[in-house]
């Protein structure tokens, strides 16, 4: 294999290795086959695997995880393509109140093992209904693994676990880092969902990212230690399960934390990350805790109003400026 490896790339290789592994593993989706993905995210996927475990779809989310929810519950492990996550909406029955509920409602007698996969995010100008990071809509609902990796060697690590689940799992790949490279990992690579990384160690305060914000948050880190501010970055990689124990760990090293998120302030999942820490870690706590994330309106076309929206590495190091003067 390569010496790098692009984010979209590792998603085709990602499934492939799970489809060479498993037979019962199948793809479906729109424009995933002959057209390799809208995003590119599954070329050679058909011309290895074929036409029976590479579906094309119409177009109509609720037919696709529909039949995907079906065959998860008779035996197959399907992993379905949303084209973009703000059209989760358009499925919201099957994965609200469908999906998660089946193992639950049967006493444990049928599992719903599936992957919907969906390409989140902004940063890239598509406007407000292509644009959303959306996670915090999956965090609400109870039965739903939900992982969102930043590397393109997560990408693979975290498909292999998420596919081998026998829970359901909303899987997000942004948008934003799909051109990004990284190197590949090894053959049997996985990373086991609910288990975040350290990917940058430091002592003075605490950046929990995920997925886009992530080299957002390494970004500012390295500004800010041109100021002699050490800060941590924890890549929290999925948030179902939550790393919170991760999260008190860096915490205990460094006595502040900021969280960095893309989805909107309102309902984001640093709400939900804080209110633990505020529960299980108050007396770390040497300064109040900031939660920098999107701003509560529907994501503008222009880049520059966009850049107003999405959290930016000047914004993270504004917000860590101040709480290191606390």
């Amino acid at each position: 294999m390569a010496d790098v490896i692009t984010y979209r790339e590792a998603v085709a290789e990602g499934i492939a290795r799970e489809m060479r592994r498993d037979p019962s593993v199948v793809c479906l989706g729109e424009d995933i086959g002959e057209a390799g993905g809208v995003f590119k995210t599954t070329v050679g996927l058909l011309k290895e695997f074929g036409p029976e475990r590479v579906r094309d779809t119409p177009i109509s989310e609720q037919a696709i995880v529909g039949a995907a929810m079906g065959a998860a519950m008779t035996g197959m492990r399907p992993v379905a393509e949303i084209m973009f996550s703000d059209f989760l909406a358009c499925c919201w029955d099957y994965l609200a109140n469908e999906i998660p509920k089946v193992r639950y409602m049967t006493g444990g007698q049928v599992t719903v093992p599936l992957v919907v996969r969906t390409a989140n995010g902004g940063g890239l100008g598509f406007g407000a209904q292509h644009s959303q990071a959306t996670e915090n809509w999956a965090l609400t609902v109870p039965g739903l693994k939900i992982a969102a990796p930043a590397t393109p060697a997560d990408v693979i690590g975290m498909m292999a676990a998420a596919i081998r689940s026998d829970d359901p799992v909303v899987f997000f790949e942004h948008k934003g880092l799909l051109a990004s490279k990284g190197a590949p990992p090894p053959p049997d690579h996985v990373v086991e969902l609910g288990r975040a990384a350290v990917v940058r160690e430091g002592a003075d305060v605490t950046l929990v990212a995920l997925a886009s914000m992530v080299p957002v948050a390494l970004e500012a880190a390295a500004r800010l230690a041109e100021e002699g501010i050490d800060a941590e970055v924890v890549d929290l990689r999925s948030l179902v399960p939550l790393d919170a124990a991760a999260v008190l760990a860096s915490l205990a090293k460094t006595s502040r934390l900021v969280t960095v998120e893309e989805n909107p302030y309102q309902g984001g999942w640093g709400a939900t990350l804080v209110s633990v820490v505020a529960d299980e870690g108050f007396d770390l706590l040497d300064a109040p805790v900031r939660r920098i994330a999107g701003e509560c309106v529907p994501l503008p076309f222009a880049d520059a109003l966009e850049e107003q929206v999405i959290p930016t590495t000047e914004k993270v190091v504004a917000a860590v400026r101040g709480l290191a003067a606390y």
